[in-house]
C-alpha cells in the first residue's frame, strides 16, 4: 500500500498541482552546521560503507520516479570516479517502497557508488527531505556543509566540484 507521502511526491500529482510544490522554498530538517544522522539507527536495506569517518560524503536521496535523479546519476558516477581515491564517498539513499522499482531504475542508470534503500522512509523523514533528489555534502567529521535541493544539471555539478575541492583543501 502506498503511503500518502509517496503518492504526493509523484510527478503526476505535482503537475496536477500546477507545479506549486516545486516552487515552494524547502526547509530541510538538516541544514549546514548540523551533524548528519547516524545511518545505523535506521533499517536501511543494503550494505552501508564500513566507515564514513574521515571521508567527505555526498548523501543523495533519490527515487525511481524522479526525472532529475536520472540526470544526477552520471554526475555522481563521475564524481565518485574523480574523487573516490581522495577520500570522497557517494552514498545514495533510495526511498522507493518497492525494491523492484529501485532495481529497474538501476538497470537503466547504473551506479558506481553505494546505494541503499529506505523503504520505510524513516531516514527521509528524519532528514526533512521534501524534494527528490536532495543531497547533503558532509565534511570528514560528518557535519553537513552543503545542501542541494533538486538537481539542476551543469550548475549542480559545478557546485559539487567546488564544494568537494574546498573540503579536500582542509
Amino acid at each position: 500500500m502506498k503511503t500518502i507521502r509517496s503518492i504526493l511526491m509523484k510527478p503526476a500529482w505535482l503537475v496536477a498541482a500546477g507545479g506549486l510544490l516545486l516552487c515552494q522554498p524547502v526547509d530541510a530538517g538538516l541544514k549546514p552546521g548540523d551533524n548528519f544522522l547516524d545511518l545505523t539507527a535506521y533499517k536501511l536495506e543494503g550494505k552501508l560503507p564500513d566507515d564514513l569517518k574521515g571521508k567527505i560524503v555526498i548523501v543523495d536521496f533519490w527515487a525511481s520516479w524522479c526525472g532529475p535523479c536520472k540526470e544526477s546519476f552520471p554526475v555522481l558516477n563521475e564524481l565518485q570516479k574523480k574523487y573516490g581515491g581522495k577520500g570522497v564517498l557517494i552514498l545514495a539513499i533510495n526511498e522507493d517502497e518497492e525494491k523492484s522499482d529501485m532495481a529497474d531504475f538501476l538497470k537503466d542508470n547504473p551506479a558506481t557508488f553505494t546505494v541503499v534503500r529506505d523503504a520505510a522512509q524513516k531516514l527521509v523523514a528524519a532528514a526533512g527531505i521534501q524534494t527528490m533528489p536532495s543531497s547533503f555534502v558532509l565534511d570528514a567529521t560528518g557535519q553537513v556543509k552543503f545542501f542541494h535541493n533538486g538537481f539542476h544539471g551543469a550548475a549542480t555539478r559545478k557546485q559539487y566540484v567546488e564544494e568537494l575541492e574546498s573540503l579536500l583543501k582542509k
